[in-house]
């Protein structure tokens, strides 16, 4: 990105080499024999010397040169600080270093309008975008000026915000992590490609099947069109995407979506949340390979998602069994009754298949237990107990995650507890409508 310096014959050369090779003791050495060449830049892109170093990761050189009160902000000719090359080239170590000395992460370049998160998020530097949204959300400044929930959807001269780059340019784990921090799933783009374009679409140029899951599982409406008109399964048809046409195609099964307007779903426990997660796109990656068509169902089962189990659980004893499908291993513990369910019979009361505006209203209900119908106020993981009946907190076998082949599912089972299920289920039912 025109930080490469091929200088010679020149002090200033010699200097830019050894910054840029990290030569530490070179570099002192010429500083000491030319002291007043510490506010060099180079010829065109006018980068100075803290802008290739922070770019090229060496960190001592970084620290020589801010502990002598070197501007962390400088601007090279681009408008680009030294805190965005560090994010551009994924220099992790550089990146922190800089936040931590007062760098600026509110400010934007002059080539396409980009803040530190934009670069990140577009050469997919997940630790990076992880470094500077949690310095955002500690940040006075944003919190004050912009608040963190604009400052993640920050959008740059053509309207793009962070997430329409990282679906785009194919990084789930980025955009995973932007939607876990308040980026908008239907955002949509101003001047760049076709105006109106959101992520999910851009996802569809791309060809990225794991950034189309992620964006179906946060609410991303696969029927809504950019300015030509064209849904996201049309965008997929043009750029012969042909492994996203069935995640993207209307017809097809709707996704369940990660129930993010539930007050509760922010009190999950991190490893709750993540058992969630996993049981969640398990369930979407079975629905893939078993289309519904004309099917529109706002109260999704297990048997409709396609996840089914086997008989043989025999290392699971009767009390680690769910009791709701009598089938998988309780993973899930509701807080504060304490009752334990699988992560998949979880996601029946938490999931739903479209954002439901009215789950956001202050009066909308919260999900109950349904074994003693008191509020759910937190999920956490439930402690499993193995053969010798010791404990274990947190240890979750794989094949509790993982889809298993089986004769009965959710609709056929009777029998104990089956009344109340039933009676819960027209309560998630109720809630849907609502």
């Amino acid at each position: 990105m025109g930080q490469t310096v091929s200088c010679s014959g020149d002090y200033d050369g010699a200097i830019f080499d050894a910054v840029q090779y990290g030569e530490t003791e070179h570099f002192m050495s010429l500083m000491k024999a030319h002291p007043s060449r510490w506010g060099i830049t180079t010829p065109f892109i006018r980068s100075s010397l803290l802008h290739i170093a922070a770019a090229n990761g060496h960190l001592e050189i970084v620290s020589i040169l801010l502990d002598r009160a070197v501007d962390p902000n400088l601007l090279n000719s681009r408008r680009q600080t030294p805190l965005m090359l560090a994010a551009m080239r994924g220099e992790l170590s550089a990146v922190d270093l800089l936040l931590e000395r007062g760098a600026n992460i509110l400010m934007f370049d002059s080539v396409n309008g980009w803040t530190p998160l934009h670069f990140a998020a577009y050469y997919g530097h997940l630790s990076c975008l992880q470094l500077i949204l949690s310095a955002a959300a500690s940040c006075n400044d944003i919190s004050v000026s912009w608040g963190f929930s604009r400052f993640v959807n920050a959008r740059d001269q053509k309207g793009k915000t962070p997430l329409h780059l990282a679906s785009r340019k194919r990084h789930p784990d980025c955009v995973h992590l932007l939607l876990e921090n308040g980026a908008l799933v239907s955002a949509s783009t101003g001047g760049y490609g076709v105006p109106g374009s959101t992520p999910l679409h851009l996802a569809a140029q791309g060809g990225s099947v794991n950034c189309i899951r992620e964006l179906l599982a946060w609410g991303a409406d696969r029927n809504k069109k950019d300015e030509a008109g064209r849904i996201p399964y049309v965008v997929a048809l043009n750029y012969r995407q042909g492994a996203c046409l069935g995640l993207l195609d209307p017809s097809s099964a709707e996704p369940l979506v990660w129930p993010s307007p539930l007050k509760f779903i922010n009190e999950l426990q991190q490893d709750a949340k993540f058992l969630l997660e996993q049981a969640l796109m398990a369930a979407n990656k079975e629905r893939e390979k078993t289309p519904s068509r004309g099917t529109n169902s706002n109260n999704p089962s297990l048997s409709q998602s396609g996840i089914a189990v086997d008989d043989n659980d025999s290392e699971l004893g009767d009390n680690e069994t769910c009791g709701i499908c009598f089938e998988k291993a309780c993973t899930i513990e509701v807080q504060d009754c304490g009752h334990q369910m699988c992560a998949q019979c979880t996601l029946i009361l938490c999931c739903h298949n479209k954002p439901n505006p009215t789950n956001t209203h202050p009066t909308a209900p919260t999900p109950v237990c349904p074994f003693c119908r008191s509020d759910i106020s937190r999920l956490v993981v439930a402690k499993l107990k193995s053969s010798k009946d010791s404990e274990q907190s947190g240890i979750i076998s794989e094949a509790s995650l993982s889809p298993r082949k089986s004769r009965r599912s959710w609709s056929s089972i009777g029998g104990l507890h089956s009344g109340r299920i039933a009676a819960d289920m027209n309560w998630v039912d109720k809630t849907s409508a609502a």
